[in-house]
């Protein structure tokens, strides 16, 4: 076995995941998976740099995940970011405090190569399942952006566009600094047509709708998953390859944008990091689902960082 270590730094969100990996096969075994909210990506739709109080975030959650990389002992490590700090003008500052914590250089990806990652990390557990048709289209929805990938064995065309929950949520339900509560419908219906501006983008180059499965990956989706099964806590076990209906996205997306924060915080299953974000991230499921024609979503857990340990594992052997 080889002990990798992944860490997936997006614009939400920083996640670790320290796995034994077979070198036959490729196939991981989790010894520590865990997720901390920094929202990294604070400001950065509107300022283009990430901010100082951010940066202190990320580097206390780096702190913490040095110190369990180094217990488990992993052999390899991969760090990779993605939205938020491909955005930033000072990006710099964030490489530099990643190396120095953590000895390795953080690696900026491209959206294409996010979208493969998380493709690699959502699928290879569906390969050859009778039930789930190909092509399979993955949609990773992050805090920055989305990712739309169509494939069936590997990736066949992919693209990234900028309506992650964040950046959706800062963009246009925050007045004087203040997340709405709850939003408008003027606020909403601009939302929605920003995110159906991009839809446009994104099938200029991704067949949205050939595919015959729909995979939801990431933190907007999993939740929206829990509230459906209405779990009295966040369970990886029930979220993962469940399936979600389009009128019980659409009932729950509903409800969350005229939900207040302290109703959306009441929620069992809610990180405190997701509240004033899952309103935003559920309309983009929704806005995917109704464009495409998809009865259901197949929620998935293993996503973006599972495809880095799984690309860790394949260069050890």
């Amino acid at each position: 076995m080889t002990r990798v270590a992944a860490v997936d730094c997006g614009t939400n969100s920083i996640r670790l995941l320290v796995a034994d990996a077979d070198p036959a096969t490729g196939e991981l075994t989790d010894l520590d998976r865990r997720m901390t909210i920094v929202r990294l990506g604070q400001g950065v739709d509107r300022t283009g740099r990430l901010a100082p109080e951010a940066l202190q975030r990320t580097f206390a959650a780096c702190r913490e995940y040095a110190g369990i990389i180094e217990k488990h002992g992993a052999q390899r490590l991969r760090f990779v970011a993605t939205s938020a700090s491909r955005d930033a003008e000072n990006r710099d500052e964030f490489v530099r405090g990643v190396l120095d914590i953590l000895g390795v250089e953080p690696e900026v990806i491209t959206g294409d190569q996010e979208a493969e990652f998380s493709f690699t990390g959502a699928t290879r557990e569906l390969a050859g399942s009778d039930h789930l048709p190909t092509p399979y289209l993955v949609v990773d929805i992050g805090g920055g952006s989305t990712e739309f990938v169509v494939g069936d064995d590997r990736v066949r065309v992919a693209r990234s566009v900028d309506i992650g929950c964040v950046r959706m949520t800062e963009r246009h339900l925050v007045r004087d600094g203040v997340v709405s509560d709850p939003p408008s419908q003027e606020q909403i219906a601009a939302m929605r047509a920003d995110i159906e501006a991009a839809l446009d983008l994104a099938e200029e180059t991704v067949p949205l709708r050939e595919a015959r499965t729909l995979v939801g990956l990431a933190g907007s989706v999993t939740t929206v998953s829990a509230i459906a099964q209405e779990l009295p806590e966040y369970d990886s076990e029930a979220i993962h390859h469940s399936r979600v209906s389009l009128e019980r996205v659409r009932e729950i997306t509903e409800w969350l944008l005229r939900s207040t924060h302290a109703e959306r915080a009441a929620v069992p299953s809610m990180h405190p990091g997701r509240v004033d974000v899952i309103g935003a991230g559920a309309l983009v499921l929704l806005s995917v689902m109704e464009r495409i024609g998809a009865q259901e979503v197949v929620v998935s857990e293993h996503d973006i960082l599972d495809g880095i340990a799984h690309s860790c594992a394949a260069e050890a052997r």
